[in-house]
């Protein structure tokens, strides 16, 4: 089997993209910032079930430095390429977190072809496929971009640019080979402490966190699980190169849905979760997209987005990640 370099290993998908290609038989170098990490990594790794003794290396390499990318992708026959800064508030100049997403895909870039890397998967996003000017009720698909020039968020602009600027780099260079995996908002079994924004979600859900009455929100959902598989899948089959693939798993979910499912399932661990929506829901209509793409091409085959938000909550409270009770 080959060798896959996983950027970003302590995060959320990162981690979940290690015990995916772990289990595939590869063997697998993943990137942290700090190596101080490592051993919390490993042990992270392990209470999910991982064998990280024969298969598992760490290598220090920041997103936001030239230094150890090299040394990082040499002898790697592929790259998942998951890293991307997401802050806690959106910076009030876009450039600080565009520059970093821009500059730090392409020092991945660089660094795989000088190393002969084969294939980069690139975790974009789908906010660089729809936050355009869709009308109502359209499906969105691989073929749409978020523009540039809209007036959205830093960190939806900072994915569209990072995703806009590999393309033109394999495109001008011819290497190495790059497919792109767009998610919706990733959802699933938490590995430990460190938690997604969408995890979030959930989380302050539990705890509580949200006004009594919901406001009307709708988010695509896909489990963590499906999103690593579908890494994979694009890493090896050939048709994946030059591609993207929309990773989602059903229709959007409200955010009033997930709390009505938090309720029926999770019992006294769901107390503090609101019941009803707002009363003047908001004008805005569920951006909604298709998976069909990754399904007819790669085989894949997603979870249900009720059990991702299941698997969320479940794991949110097997590892006592909730505020407790009052």
């Amino acid at each position: 089997m080959s060798k896959v370099l996983v950027t970003g290993g302590s995060g959320f998908l990162g981690g979940h993209c290690i015990l995916a290609a772990l289990a595939a038989g590869h063997e697998v170098r993943a990137t942290l910032r700090n190596l101080d990490k490592e051993s919390d990594v490993r042990s992270t790794l392990a209470a999910a079930g991982a064998d990280t003794t024969p298969g598992l290396t760490f290598h220090a390499a920041d997103l936001g430095s030239d230094e150890g990318w090299a040394e990082a992708a040499a002898g790697c026959d592929h790259v998942l390429h998951t890293a991307s800064p997401f802050p806690p508030v959106q910076p009030a100049n876009p450039d600080e977190l565009i520059v970093p997403a821009r500059e730090g895909t392409l020092r991945v870039l660089r660094a795989a072809r000088q190393a002969g890397v084969k294939r980069v998967v690139l975790t974009s996003s789908f906010a660089a496929v729809g936050y355009g000017s869709a009308p109502a009720g359209h499906v969105h698909t691989e073929a749409d971009w978020t523009p540039i020039e809209a007036p959205n968020q830093p960190y939806i602009l900072s994915k569209v640019v990072a995703e806009r600027a590999a393309w033109d780099f394999v495109t001008a260079s011819g290497a190495p080979e790059l497919s792109v995996v767009n998610p919706t908002g990733i959802f699933g079994p938490v590995l430990g402490p460190q938690l997604s924004a969408s995890v979030q979600i959930v989380k302050g859900l539990l705890d509580g966190a949200f006004p009594p009455e919901l406001p009307d929100m709708w988010f695509g959902v896909v489990d963590v699980r499906d999103v690593a598989d579908l890494h994979l899948r694009a890493m090896v089959e050939p048709c994946a190169a030059g591609e993207r693939f929309i990773a989602v798993s059903g229709e959007p979910l409200s955010l009033l849905g997930v709390a009505t499912l938090l309720r029926e399932h999770l019992g006294e661990a769901a107390v503090k979760v609101p019941r009803r929506a707002a009363s003047a829901p908001a004008a805005a209509h569920p951006r909604r997209s298709s998976s069909d793409k990754a399904r007819r091409r790669l085989g894949w085959q997603p979870r249900a987005p009720e059990e991702a938000i299941l698997a969320t909550a479940q794991s949110l409270v097997r590892l006592n990640l909730l505020e407790p009770s009052r």
